[in-house]
């Protein structure tokens, strides 16, 4: 029984070691000079053969390499660094396997919900989380859905133990779904189609009138007794939260611009995908838009069949600061995809430190967290990304190595294990 028993726990020993041996980085300790790299500012500037110094998860130096002393020296041999990749609007975290509605908790029952915080449901053990580490995206927008208001958006560094650590920028911005201001054609009808447009209308109307009460309840603080949604919004009066308005077409678009001038909203359009023809406007209210992914078919069949990879050059000829993001619904696992949708637009009229700009610096622009991250620049969080080839071309992008806030973390994942595992297992050399 005893000769039986053995092989079977060596197996399970082994199997065990394949899968859970991966844990948050430790602080950091000591000063690191990482020297002798092709170090991609993230703001349009490249420096060949240049250095970083980063202390305590802070960048101390970025220059042209040179001796120093008494530091830990990682000779990069003509790398390529770059900031951390910046994932905005994600469900990452709070959603493991879409068809499996036990592992979703990214939206809650009812139609006006901005006090349900993301943020709280986020799951730092989730095993999506890991790959997109491995392709240099290291922080995550994480974002509730359903309903018409969703809550409340948070930013979180992809190295964490629990939501509490995770936690980059909580709390940020609120997030409102536009109703669909598109007639349905009348062969696709059903009962109650034909009045969508005064419906979605009707709508938006209960929501403005949700906004004038919460303006009420702002300007009357403080209050004897609290209203935990109209309590949510606050921020948006004082613009230490951001108006998130997902929407598409340009009558949804200017609907959002309206609103957002009523209430003296900063806002951020997230999907925009018609944004190319109205960026005229767009830069003259300061509207900022995380545009949904390049790799995607046009919004209509009149649209160029390359639009959706053009759309990014066109807000950036217009000054209109923009990012990039995934559908919601596969939002989480396809954010490792990111980078490469940058080198997309690389090859469709933005250059390649304008698209790595657009996932680095504009995203955290965006965010409202570019006075830390974003740009490898002196008194930001040391989050670097070191790879063997261009970090937006999928055929050479290797990442070997990469810091958040000055920890050197564990580029493994369950994939990068499995493989490992079965090349054991066939005696693959």
């Amino acid at each position: 029984m005893k000769k039986i028993l053995l092989p079977i726990a060596l197996l399970f020993s082994v199997a065990m070691m394949a899968q859970e041996n991966m844990h948050p980085s430790p602080a950091q300790t000591g000063t690191i000079a990482l020297t002798n790299g092709i170090i991609h500012i993230g703001n349009g500037q490249v420096i060949e053969n240049g250095m970083i110094v980063f202390s305590n998860g802070k960048i101390k130096d970025v220059r042209a390499t040179a001796p120093i002393a008494d530091v830990k020296v990682i000779d990069l041999k003509g790398k390529h660094v770059y900031p951390g990749v910046i994932a905005a609007s994600t469900n990452l975290g709070l959603v493991e396997v879409s068809a499996v509605r036990s592992t979703a908790d990214y939206d809650e029952v009812g139609d006006i919900n901005p006090s349900i915080r993301s943020l709280v449901a986020y799951n730092t053990d989730s095993k999506v989380i890991n790959t997109l580490r491995s392709n240099g995206v290291l922080l995550a927008h994480v974002v509730p859905q359903g309903g018409t208001i969703s809550g409340t958006s948070s930013v979180v560094q992809l190295d964490a133990w629990n939501w509490e650590d995770a936690a980059y920028k909580a709390d940020n911005g609120i997030h409102f779904n536009m109703p669909s201001l598109v007639a349905v054609p009348a062969q696709f009808r059903r009962p109650g189609d034909e009045d969508r447009v005064k419906q979605s209308l009707e709508k938006i109307e209960r929501i403005r009138a949700f906004f004038r009460e919460a303006k009420a309840y702002h300007n009357q603080a403080p209050h004897v007794q609290v209203n935990l949604k109209l309590e949510a919004v606050q921020g948006l009066f004082d613009k230490s939260k951001t108006f998130f308005v997902h929407c598409n077409l340009v009558k949804e678009m200017m609907m959002a611009i309206s609103m957002a001038k009523e209430f003296d909203f900063k806002l951020v359009l997230v999907g925009a995908s018609d944004s190319w023809l109205m960026t005229d406007m767009l830069k003259e209210n300061n509207v900022a838009v995380i545009l949904s992914e390049p790799h995607s078919l046009p919004a209509t069949d009149d649209d160029d069949v390359d639009q959706p990879y053009k759309t990014g050059a066109a807000l950036q000829r217009a000054g209109v600061l923009f990012t990039i993001c995934q559908e919601a619904e596969f939002g989480f696992w396809r954010q490792r995809n990111l980078p490469f949708e940058a080198g997309t637009m690389a090859a469709y009229g933005l250059t390649k430190e304008q698209a790595l700009t657009a996932i680095t610096l504009s995203a955290a622009k965006i965010l409202g967290i570019d006075n830390i991250t974003g740009s490898l620049e002196t008194g930001k969080d040391a989050n670097i990304v070191i790879s063997e080839g261009d970090l937006l071309d999928m055929k050479s992008s290797k990442v070997t190595q990469a810091f958040i806030q000055g920890r050197e973390i564990n580029l493994d994942n369950k994939q990068k294990q499995l493989f490992e595992r079965y090349k054991y297992k066939y005696s693959i050399k």
